[in-house]
């Protein structure tokens, strides 16, 4: 029971891989004999069913609040609202940004070539808006180092982001500052999923959105059918009897 209620403030994935952990210790205690054989049986089995979550999202009000959180009048802040809006508008994964290099904004052309899972790189369009921030920061704010990373700490010794998880804590940040009250997630992941509901609700091809987002298959990208719920009332069928649910 103890075990079950702990699921209940925890992510499927964290869950599962505490209940194998544990399995794997009851098994490791039975071979030892401190314990009697079998015990990891009792163990309960977390279902986790294919494209049974709901993407986590923000409403374009509240992408908007994030973004505007943050202060034009340092440095920091110019840094992190050029990062935000190349979240919040192209739908960039956190390791994108961190990994992204100054020779991969091509200014002509106004296009950004984002290097992928597998090696693989895309040239996606540069967003008007994301490209001044990002421009603003490289006149303004990004310390005269020899680095070609695009994005460097602001503190000394000035360096690029150790990877993934100090870029979602700058939109942990930012969704503090911005009154958000309770998000559905934290991390970078959420402008990633946001951006894709917001092009799907205004219209855009479940193709295109995979475009977007670099997914290799269409059906990594059907998770975000669900949220259009006009498109769902249209095809959803009554329910049969007189009982309602």
């Amino acid at each position: 029971m103890a075990i079950l209620n702990e699921a209940q403030h925890c992510s499927v994935v964290y869950t599962k891989t505490m209940m194998t952990a544990l399995r794997g210790y009851l098994r490791f205690l039975a071979a030892s004999d401190r314990c009697r054989p079998g015990l990891e049986h009792a163990v309960p089995r977390i279902p986790q069913w294919r494209l049974s979550s709901l993407p986590r999202y923000l409403s374009p009000d509240q992408v908007e609040r994030v973004v505007a959180s943050c202060d034009l009048q340092t440095r920091r802040g110019i840094r992190d609202r050029a990062i935000l809006l190349l979240l919040a508008r192209l739908g960039l994964r956190a390791g994108d940004i961190s990994e992204m290099r100054l020779q991969h904004i091509d200014w002509r052309s106004g296009t950004l070539r984002v290097k992928g899972k597998g090696r693989s790189e895309t040239l996606l369009p540069l967003p008007q808006d994301a490209g001044d921030a990002v421009l603003g920061y490289l006149n303004d704010a990004r310390p005269a180092v020899d680095d070609d990373r695009m994005f460097l700490t602001v503190t000394a010794p000035f360096r690029p982001f150790h990877g993934s998880p100090s870029i979602s804590q700058i939109v942990s940040h930012a969704l503090t500052r911005s009154g958000i009250e309770d998000p559905p997630s934290r991390g970078a992941n959420l402008l990633r999923h946001s951006a894709a509901t917001h092009l799907l609700r205004s219209g855009a091809t479940l193709q295109s959105i995979g475009a977007v987002l670099r997914h290799k298959s269409v059906e990594t990208t059907v998770l975000y059918a669900k949220v259009d719920v006009i498109m769902l009332e249209r095809i959803a069928q009554p329910w049969p009897g007189e009982v309602s649910c």
